[in-house]
């Protein structure tokens, strides 16, 4: 009997798969930074998700995406990686405990 090997037409895993980070308890008291990639007008949609964010929690502080450098995607896996690092460790100097990175489309 002949043995045939067949690929799922979903394809195989390029990357390890990693963990997710473990979902904030609350958001009373913390800090959420906004980080937009210049895709689906986060200009018009976070300040409105700010808003609705800040008016249901009082004490939640929010970092607008103003305040971190603006990148416009690359299809490139290595350079997104990067920039996902860069934005992490720009997130946590800035006291974020965690971002919104994105919003539509």
């Amino acid at each position: 009997m002949e043995q045939v090997s067949v690929v799922s037409p979903e394809g195989l895993d390029a990357v390890e798969r990693g963990s997710s980070a473990p979902r904030l308890h609350g958001l009373e008291g913390k800090t959420i930074g906004e980080f937009w990639n210049g895709d689906f007008k986060g200009d018009l949609t976070f300040p409105i998700i700010r808003g609705l964010l800040t008016q249901r929690f009082p004490g939640l502080r929010i970092v607008p995406f103003t305040e971190f450098p603006h990148h416009h995607g690359s299809d490139n896996p290595t350079q997104q990686r990067e920039r996902a690092r860069r934005v992490v460790k720009l997130a946590k100097e800035m006291g974020c405990d965690a971002l919104i990175t994105g919003n539509g489309a």
